[in-house]
């Protein structure tokens, strides 16, 4: 298993005191679209994923220190608008995202995402961040961190179905903590898997992965260790069935997300362990939400204290019901934070009106000329 990480001799992942940070400034940290490209190019897909497990693991260990709640959700027939909050005695955060599977028709993306940090005792943010990647980045390092719990020991193939925007932060994140080498991919939209195909070329070039091209859900599964479904249809699909899947597998259910959208089949849920993020979410947008409201489920902290077990033996098929939670978003924003105060360059915005007498807020109208009209 490939757990080691550059940024260890860094940083620690444990909660850090905010003493050092002048939050009485003006202006914020701002991570733009152009910084975490930056950031990716410095450190590369793989090591970010691997540093961000890190902090994932650590925030979920501390899973009662947090005021958590099901996302604020605005549904329409394109789509869906989210916000999604949380909160520990510290630190705050937010993301604003949404998720309309027809936009790709338009020539604009699926899923769009920004995200907020900020500071409990002064209630002043410390951060605005772009989250379209983050996003992406934090959604396949919770898929890698969750299977680490539930995947068959020494899994080494995965099967991809769905190869959309997601797609290869899963693949790379699976080969980087888990140690995948045979990857199989299928989508329904053949331009689809050649991207995925295509952006994977360098990869396969190190010798370090062997991919697949399959033209089936039957087919793509055949041989798997590990299963990942990341379709992006806002329905009640059935990529998976009972019949398909046969024991000992580890399923990495990330695609249905909203009401009225999931990928598996209900008997194929009630064959298998089911594991989730935060249950009151999970029922009413993931996969469970087919199920009886009184069905078995545990949720992912229990297994990372050890208070519950995850993969118990090799016959076991496991499920995440995975639809990304608000402390997912919380460990990603604190993990880029930590490392961008690091780099004295790190762009600032002027998002907060800072006048020098705090009660005299109508005293900043007064210190420039008003335009003419």
């Amino acid at each position: 298993m490939h757990t080691e990480t550059p940024f260890k001799t860094h940083f620690n992942a444990e909660q850090k005191g905010l003493e050092s940070f002048n939050i009485k400034s003006s202006n914020i940290t701002f991570v733009s679209v152009s910084d975490m490209l930056a950031l990716i190019n410095q450190y590369g897909v793989e090591q970010l994923m691997l540093g961000m497990v890190e902090y994932l693991e650590a925030d979920f260990k501390r899973w009662l220190d947090f005021d958590k709640s099901p996302r604020f959700a605005a549904h329409s027939a394109e789509g869906v608008i989210e916000l999604m909050p949380v909160a520990d005695h510290q630190q705050f955060s937010f993301k604003y995202v949404n998720g309309h599977p027809k936009n790709t028709k338009i020539g604009l993306q699926t899923v769009t995402a920004f995200g907020v940090l900020s500071d409990v005792a002064s209630g002043y943010p410390l951060m605005l961040s772009e989250m379209t990647i983050l996003t992406a980045l934090r959604t396949a390092a919770t898929s890698a961190m969750v299977a680490k719990y539930l995947a068959p020991k020494h899994s080494k193939t995965l099967a991809m179905i769905g190869c959309g925007a997601q797609s290869e932060f899963q693949v790379l994140a699976f080969k980087a903590i888990l140690g995948v080498t045979h990857v199989r991919l299928y989508d329904i939209e053949p331009n689809a898997t050649k991207k995925c195909f295509s952006n994977l070329q360098s990869y396969v070039k190190e010798n370090s992965l062997n991919i697949e091209i399959c033209h089936s859900a039957e087919e793509v599964i055949k041989g798997a260790d590990i299963i990942t479904t990341c379709t992006a249809d806002k329905r009640n699909a059935t990529i998976l069935t009972s019949d398909m899947v046969g024991d000992g597998v580890h399923i990495n259910a990330i695609g249905g997300d909203c009401p009225g959208k999931t990928e598996l089949e209900a008997a194929l849920l009630n064959r298998a362990d089911v594991f989730v993020e935060y249950e009151p979410q999970t029922r009413i947008e993931g996969d469970i939400q087919q199920l009886p409201s009184d069905s078995k489920v545990t949720e992912m902290y229990q297994v990372i204290l050890g208070e519950q077990s995850g993969r118990t033996h090799d016959t076991q098929l496991t499920i995440f019901d995975g639809v990304g939670f608000a402390l997912e978003d919380y460990s990603a924003l604190r993990f880029i934070f930590e490392l961008v105060k690091q780099n004295k360059e790190a762009q600032q915005i002027e998002l907060l009106a800072s006048p020098k007498d705090p009660r005299n807020l109508f005293g900043l109208t007064q210190t420039h000329s008003a335009p003419s009209a």
